[in-house]
């Protein structure tokens, strides 16, 4: 699979994630409406995941949260990312319109999934410019 991100950008998003979760960052995902880039999987898991089923439930869930909350107003304010807990671990999806970034990680607190969040919708909403 071709690169769909600049090398730099994705580069800049591993490290950002890689920063606030250390060794507990599993994989970093990039996705638009058409594609999808894995930009880290840990090397201690698999490369079998079915990453095309599991992009596209994301995005469809990506793009109805972006469509329910943008034009509404609620008492917990703006929209601005979604946490997902499985058995294994935790999925934090974050984006702009167009593009979002899925990163999976071990256990790690709410305040870095804040922080991995924030940092990367500054760099996305940067490359969109």
């Amino acid at each position: 699979m071709a690169n769909i991100l600049p090398d730099a950008l994705a580069e800049e998003l591993v490290t950002v994630a890689r920063t606030a979760t250390g060794d507990s960052l599993r994989s970093v995902i990039y996705f638009s409406r058409s594609n999808f880039e894995q930009l880290y999987l840990r090397e201690d898991l698999e490369r079998d995941a079915d990453l095309d089923t599991f992009v596209g439930h994301e995005w469809r869930g990506f793009r109805d949260t972006n469509n329910a909350y943008q034009s509404s107003e609620t008492e917990l304010g703006e929209y601005r990312f979604t946490v997902r807990a499985f058995a294994n671990g935790y999925l934090l999806r974050v984006g702009t319109e167009r593009v979002g970034i899925l990163l999976t990680t071990d256990d790690v607190s709410m305040g870095d999934f804040e922080e991995i969040a924030e940092a990367v919708t500054r760099l996305l909403a940067d490359h969109e410019k």
